[in-house]
């Protein structure tokens, strides 16, 4: 394995729905979407494996106050070696002025999410209008 970290925007459409559809999140079905998304987020950072994109976080910010990571997600295949923390990590340090670095965990990844620091709110609830399941 040889692992790079990269600070970019650009994706192509075949990487992106490759990475999106090896977790199963149905926001891969829409590779054009997430090309034009990838760019209009305020912070992308990736992982690549020589030229395969195996993980990725994106972050949308108010530019003074507020961070929501909105994507974090890395190839099964390439879990359990570091990368997820690693891309968290980039961007504690980016925010670390910020008053809240925000993320909303699901099932599994609560334990990932509290490994790296963050902690549940007893007093709030993500809430949702649309269906598209990450």
């Amino acid at each position: 394995m040889n692992l790079t970290y990269k600070d970019t925007h650009d994706f192509t459409k075949e990487e992106l729905e490759d990475l999106f559809l090896s977790v199963e999140w149905s926001s891969g079905k829409y590779p054009e979407k997430l090309v034009i998304s990838m760019k209009n987020f305020k912070t992308v950072y990736s992982a690549y494996d020589n030229d395969k994109l195996v993980g990725l976080i994106c972050v949308m910010d108010d530019g003074i106050m507020n961070a929501y990571i909105h994507y974090l997600l890395v190839n099964p295949k390439y879990q359990k070696y570091g990368i997820g923390k690693d891309l968290v990590e980039k961007v504690k340090v980016k925010y670390k002025d910020y008053l809240r670095i925000a993320v909303i965990g699901y099932g599994r990844a609560l334990g990932f999410y509290e490994k790296c620091g963050f902690t549940k709110s007893n007093e709030s609830y993500p809430m949702f209008i649309t269906s598209l399941w990450t």
